[in-house]
């Protein structure tokens, strides 16, 4: 018969539960240690998916837009449901599907590459080539942009990556398991296809772009929290950044991007924002921070920061989960007469 202790570690439905804070760790680990595809990566799949839905449904509808958001969330969330239960009281499968979940939907590898790729590119003199590569982080027109609004787009870029293709993911896996992780991933992938202001999706993305605001409302605070815990690490100092993120996050039109931008800026001393464009439209977005105008050598600190938040947010999400599934499945106390030795 089993002790108390060994009960503890066990919730009611005979699941341990610690697989979903390992697999957590593994997956993050197995992003930065394998990093993306080049071919058939589950969320280009997904997309690919999502795209020929919606080519069957668009319509100038903001009702319709909604119908779509939430097949396409139900297509990303279903398999993940499915798994949960096929590999319930199956401790090790848990840890490997929760893993591969995890490994899908973050993307700390992929981010520092290709900042780092377009950094080499503007310190050595290769200013075609960064402008080149700066699509692969970013949807601003590269053209027009000299080296030090390049950099200000990478950065900017790592910082809202950070919370979108870290924390964020992180934070619903430790919330809702594998249908946590991916749901998110559906959500923010729905709003980068579809949520973006235009003429031809105002009305047809604005369930997605809400639900995605919805969604990394609390991960991007946790990502400056987290951005001001690790400015050490760039000679940042905690509390500045914290200060910086409160005063200017709420100053861009962004609910959630300007919290992660303001406190990279907090963090690396920098001054963030001003003019961007975007398929010819220009964007006036407010500055963030109060330091200096970003330099080409400000892109492997910024790259340097996302990885300590990296850190961080999979330290802070593994024992959420575990916390978390502690609270929701408490193990059964031996009655008085039971469980006897």
């Amino acid at each position: 018969m089993r002790t108390t202790r060994q009960r503890a570690t066990t919730s009611k439905s005979g699941t341990p539960r610690w697989p979903l804070a390992a697999g957590i760790i593994a997956g993050v680990a197995a992003d930065v240690l394998i990093g993306d595809p080049r071919r058939g990566h589950p969320v280009a799949l997904f997309g690919r998916a999502a795209q020929a839905i919606e080519d069957r449904l668009y319509a100038d509808s903001a009702s319709r837009g909604a119908g779509y958001t939430a097949a396409c969330v139900a297509l990303a969330a279903a398999p993940a449901l499915a798994a949960g239960r096929l590999t319930r009281g199956r401790p090790w499968l848990a840890l490997a599907v929760t893993a591969a979940a995890t490994w899908a939907v973050t993307g700390a590898r992929s981010l520092a590459g290709e900042a780092e790729r377009i950094g080499c590119a503007l310190t050595g003199g290769d200013l075609a080539a960064a402008r080149v590569a700066l699509p692969s982080l970013c949807g601003r027109d590269p053209q027009e942009l000299d080296d030090k609004q390049i950099t200000r787009a990478v950065i900017e870029s790592v910082a809202e990556n950070s919370g979108d293709a870290i924390v964020a993911p992180l934070v619903w896996g430790a919330a809702a398991g594998l249908s946590g992780l991916t749901a998110y991933r559906a959500v923010n992938t729905l709003d980068a296809m579809v949520g973006h202001r235009s003429p031809r999706l105002a009305r047809f993305g604005s369930a997605s772009a809400r639900l995605d605001d919805v969604a990394n409302w609390v991960p991007a605070r946790l990502t400056a929290l987290l951005t001001a815990a690790c400015a050490p690490l760039v000679g940042g100092r905690p509390a500045r950044v914290w200060r910086t993120a409160r005063t200017y996050g709420p100053q861009h039109p962004s609910p959630n991007a300007g919290w992660c931008e303001a406190a990279f800026a907090g963090a690396l001393g920098l001054r963030l924002g001003g003019s961007n464009s975007y398929g010819g439209v220009a964007d006036q977005r407010p500055e963030l921070g109060d330091g200096r105008v970003p330099e080409a050598a400000d892109i492997a600190r910024a790259v340097r920061l996302c990885r300590g938040v990296t850190v961080a947010a999979t330290v802070v999400a593994a024992g959420s989960a575990a916390a978390l599934a502690g609270w929701a499945a408490p193990a059964r106390r031996a009655r008085p007469g039971q469980g006897g030795a």
